[in-house]
């Protein structure tokens, strides 16, 4: 027990250096799926403990985000909301994401040529499949597609460093040393590169000091990673439980009680 605080503690720190700066792991534990459909809203609002119905509205330009290559201008920030049984226990916890948007219009509005709105999430690997049939249980007439995608997107997390105590603007700034800067040209970017560019980073919807968080294609590396700074989930791990912070529901059991 004393070699484990040991180490845990050693690690704890070495994440906790500015010197080294922030780490990043793919998430294994993660899978991500995806609902689709023109009751997707209707249909989580009545099942998340979360408001979904704020991805149906136009974002704020204030949302809090980090810009990666090719970002089209409109972010909606992504969420983390529970699935509780009808006795109002946990179950699943999961993190939604929508797709990104188009241009703005002058007008305000936003042309998004992908057609019916589609949420990612991101939940726990250990029990994907139990989710989805529980998801597609509640189903019924709603339409609205429950899809498994994790062979297409992966679930990363950058942790560590300072970057919970960094502002937006050196967030920014770091984001572009990856090769987009604010002054980026979008509808260029956008038209050069099709318009399913643009996932990105965002500040995880939990707590400041878990860092940041995003749900990217398998078959492309995130911005900001780099051989140097990719670490295994583990370090990802002992950097929650110091922080406090339980994720899945190996971590948060089923049937627990959030009263």
């Amino acid at each position: 027990m004393h070699l484990f605080k040991t180490i845990f503690h050693h690690n704890y720190h070495t994440l906790n250096n500015t010197s080294t700066g922030p780490l990043v792991s793919l998430l294994k534990s993660r899978s991500v799926i995806r609902f689709s459909g023109s009751d997707t809203i209707k249909f989580l609002q009545g099942l998340l403990t979360n408001d979904v119905k704020k991805f149906s509205e136009l974002p704020s330009k204030t949302a809090s985000y980090v810009p990666a290559p090719n970002l089209p201008p409109v972010y909606v920030p992504p969420m983390y909301a529970a699935f509780l049984n009808p006795q109002g226990r946990f179950l699943y916890d999961l993190f939604l994401y929508r797709k990104p948007l188009g241009e703005e219009r002058l007008d305000g509005s936003v042309s998004d040529a992908s057609g019916d709105l589609e949420l990612f999430a991101d939940v726990d690997s250990s029990v994907l499949d139990e989710l989805l049939h529980t998801f597609k249980k509640y189903r019924l007439r709603s339409k609205v597609e429950i899809d498994n995608v994790a062979e297409d997107f992966s679930c990363w997390q950058l942790f560590g460093g300072n970057l919970a105590e960094k502002s937006d603007g050196e967030e920014e700034t770091e984001a572009a040393s990856v090769g987009r800067v604010p002054a980026v040209d979008h509808s260029a970017m956008s038209s050069s590169h099709g318009n399913d560019v643009g996932w990105q980073w965002f500040k995880d919807p939990r707590v400041d000091c878990l860092g940041l968080r995003g749900v990217f294609p398998s078959k492309e590396t995130p911005p900001l990673v780099e051989p140097g700074n990719e670490t295994n989930e583990l370090n990802y791990l002992l950097w929650r439980i110091e922080n406090g912070v339980a994720e899945g529901s190996t971590e948060i059991p089923k049937g627990s009680s959030f009263s």
